[in-house]
């Protein structure tokens, strides 16, 4: 009888855990509290308790060195194998799940390091060269995977982890160096606005962004909005264009699909009630959409989100 309600309590669980300190123990793989400061190294197997749905304060580096699988980061899916280098922002929910574990599993698989936001970006108010770290921690909150990198990755992890005192930290920035002058990256979780070069164009652009982000579900109109910025529509779509790196059309559609993720992840609604909820007038165009920017439909994508806990797939 306990499996069904196993099974049961998993069906019900749709919102991440959030870490808490005291789960935080050195027989999970991480550093005992008194070797660590501003960074936290955790290095471990799989499977283990660590592995799950779940989100936290700080920022967290995150290497796979064997096996593959499935990455959930935020309403991101994709596939994992040893290599794959992730940088997630605070409280941005992710889980690794392994597809292809040997029996009794494996010893080493993750390879970790946390760190939280405040101190660096104090330093960073007093030194002007972490500036390009300030702008990877933005990149960061929704997620970034790093190409090229895992090699060098292994040897900045095993460098930070053996050092102490001032020499860790120095070891920790040469990480962050490298990962701020990569080139060979992509956002995961969602669209990441791009800043203007004047205030008033960023002020503009915040403000259209928090517009389509709070109206996403009404109906939008280019026209209007050009309107309401004294634009000719020509105009405001370049405009947008070069704010946001993508037209306005397909910003919305990108909003509304990744709202739309967040709902078949977190919710037990049906398909066709979230497409309308979230602002698309029509499932074939809400399907479509979907798997141009998901890469699945959205069935498939529910089908493959419940994976994120751990379990086996929900029917």
């Amino acid at each position: 009888m306990s499996a069904p309600k196993q099974h049961l309590s998993r069906q019900r669980q749709r919102q991440p855990e959030l870490e808490q300190d005291y789960a935080r123990t050195t027989t999970l793989g991480y550093e005992a509290p008194a070797d660590t400061g501003l960074v936290r190294c955790i290095a471990h197997g799989f499977p283990t308790p660590l592995a799950r749905w779940h989100f936290h304060d700080e920022y967290e580096l995150h290497l796979i060195t064997a096996t593959s699988g499935k990455a959930f980061v935020g309403d991101w899916i994709g596939p994992f194998q040893p290599g794959h280098l992730v940088l997630c922002g605070p409280r941005l929910p992710h889980n690794w799940i392994s597809m292809d574990m040997p029996e009794g599993g494996v010893p080493e698989r993750d390879l970790v390091i946390q760190f939280l936001h405040g101190p660096i970006a104090h330093a960073a108010e007093q030194i002007p060269e972490m500036a390009e770290v300030m702008a990877l921690l933005e990149r960061a909150r929704l997620g970034v995977e790093f190409f090229g990198l895992s090699d060098r990755a292994v040897q900045h992890f095993h460098a930070v982890k053996a050092a102490r005192g001032f020499q860790r930290l120095a070891a920790f920035c040469a990480y962050l160096s490298d990962l701020a002058r990569c080139t060979d990256f992509r956002q995961l979780s969602s669209v990441r606005m791009q800043g203007e070069e004047d205030d008033a164009a960023n002020d503009q652009v915040n403000a259209l962004v928090n517009r389509i982000m709070r109206d996403y579900a009404h109906p939008l109109s280019a026209g209007e909005l050009a309107l309401e910025l004294g634009m000719s529509e020509s105009r405001f779509s370049r405009f947008f264009r070069r704010a946001t790196g993508n037209t306005f059309t397909d910003f919305v559609n990108r909003i509304r699909v990744n709202r739309a993720g967040q709902l078949l992840m977190e919710t037990d609604r049906p398909v066709t009630h979230i497409c309308y909820e979230v602002g698309f007038n029509n499932a074939a165009n809400f399907n479509r959409r979907f798997l141009e920017i998901k890469g699945v439909t959205p069935s498939e994508f529910r089908r493959q989100a419940d994976h994120r806990f751990g379990g086996p797939p929900q029917t």
